[in-house]
């Protein structure tokens, strides 16, 4: 016998569009810190949750959102952990753009020991729903979203902007992976994928950015090692050729001397790092400018 509709009801899960929301801390002067809030509460599926950095005192009108997505190989990471270099800045990095005048978002989304891509994109797809119909509450603009992630994070952050329509306005991407097509067997990728790219190419292709790349791609800022022995530098050489090709803008700026996790990049260089991040993320949601292309870190 069926549960009674009531009873039904009673027990399906509740919406994160309509929880309450937790209080505030205040990790840093200035800084407001929503940390844990559910935004997708799947079926067989542990809670995904989301940290949102807000500035106490916003300047006025609703907050630009940076959406920072964590890398970890998509198999492990914390979603506020920014990278080994960024570990020990006081204020942290989140807190800093937080009092530059964004909402920063660090969610959650599914490991690849969880479920297999798609899954990630879809968990960072309910996340941008979840911020529009929540944007008033907060006093976000969720039609002003630049989303950033660092290794795996930065190919899903530009998975995203390449897939949620005009909802993302710019994306920066640090040494992030863009060509998932040829990933052999028992490595990182295919773990995402759940298979060698040779037993599953449609799925490898679907999770390749440069093959989601079209001319309405927002602007890109892609930063990447010369170094970089874990993702090579050329990975990210592609993504901006790509976004070229197809008549989009991409600022391909490649980091000299530097590893992956800008391992043996001078602090100066990490920060410069840091600071085109934001000077990208103030042009990409400003109606009035956009982001300058071809310059370079150095």
């Amino acid at each position: 016998m069926p549960p009674h509709p009531d009873l039904a009801a009673f027990l399906a899960p509740p919406d994160p569009a309509v929880l309450p929301l937790p209080p505030a801390a205040r990790p840093a002067e200035g800084i407001r810190l929503l940390r844990a809030v559910p935004y997708a509460v799947r079926d067989g599926s542990r809670p995904l949750e989301l940290d949102l950095w807000l500035p106490e005192e916003p300047a006025g009108g609703p907050l630009p959102v940076l959406v920072f997505v964590h890398g970890g190989a998509w198999r492990t990471g914390l979603r506020d952990d920014a990278g080994p270099r960024l570990r020990a800045w006081r204020p942290g990095p989140f807190a800093r753009l937080a009092r530059a005048g964004f909402a920063v978002v660090c969610p959650d989304y599914r490991l690849s020991g969880e479920a297999v891509f798609p899954a990630p994109l879809d968990d960072l797809t309910e996340m941008l729903g979840w911020l529009r119909v929540r944007a008033a509450e907060l006093g976000l603009a969720a039609d002003r979203v630049v989303t950033w992630g660092e290794s795996a994070g930065g190919h899903l952050a530009a998975l995203l902007a390449l897939t949620a329509g005009p909802a993302v306005s710019g994306c920066v991407v640090w040494y992030g992976a863009a060509d998932l097509t040829a990933a052999p067997p028992r490595t990182p990728e295919a773990a995402l994928i759940g298979a060698p790219a040779a037993d599953a190419p449609e799925r490898a292709r679907a999770a390749s950015p440069v093959a989601r790349v079209t001319a309405d791609a927002p602007p890109f800022l892609i930063l990447h090692g010369t170094r970089d022995t874990v993702i090579p530098v050329t990975q990210g050489r592609a993504l901006a050729a790509a976004l070229r090709a197809a008549g989009a803008e991409a600022d391909f700026r490649p980091v000299p001397g530097a590893d992956h996790l800008w391992i043996g990049a001078a602090e100066e260089d990490v920060a410069r790092v840091f600071a085109a991040t934001l000077e990208f993320a103030r042009a990409a949601v400003s109606p009035r400018t956009t982001p300058e292309a071809g310059s370079r870190v150095r």
